[in-house]
């Protein structure tokens, strides 16, 4: 089964609640708090975001965290990617040697590759801003390009 782990989950969760109020600095244990979250781990995912260029941080008595940009310039592959790394779905996606020893005569190797790009795609796709919606009708549909799907909705 393909899935994010609980900390990308939690980070999104997290972004969500601070996208639908971009003026207010947010406490780590305030957004424990309200996303009913453990504070360590809400900590961790708050540090991670910053060093990923996703929330600034603001020091003292009364400093926070905010988003470094706005809900609509984030996506969720920026999300997933700063607290995961790269997304890729096997181990032979980028160009790196992996362990595997089929790599070198496996015939499925480029179709993967198409796969992690499109999932890739489709994450890039969806912003913050999307994510604060209760229910978006639809997200991204595969096969789909954004002008298309853009003129869809006008």
């Amino acid at each position: 089964m393909l899935r994010i782990t609980k900390q990308a989950d939690y980070g999104i969760v997290l972004l969500t609640r601070m996208a639908a109020d971009p003026e207010r600095l947010f406490t780590a244990s305030g957004l424990a708090a309200e996303a009913g979250l453990p504070h360590p781990i809400v900590s961790k995912v708050l540090k991670l975001l910053v060093r990923g260029g996703v929330l600034s941080s603001h020091r003292g008595v009364k400093g926070g965290y905010t988003l470094d940009r706005s809900a609509e310039e984030i996506t969720v592959f920026d999300i997933v990617t700063v607290l995961e790394g790269p997304i890729a779905i096997t181990e032979c996606i980028d160009d790196s040697p992996s362990e595997c020893s089929q790599e070198p005569h496996c015939p499925v190797r480029g179709n993967w590759q198409r796969i992690n790009r499109a999932i890739q795609l489709a994450l890039e796709d969806i912003t913050l801003a999307e994510m604060t919606r209760a229910s978006a009708p639809r997200l991204v549909t595969l096969g789909e390009t954004p002008k298309t799907r853009d003129a869809e909705l006008l």
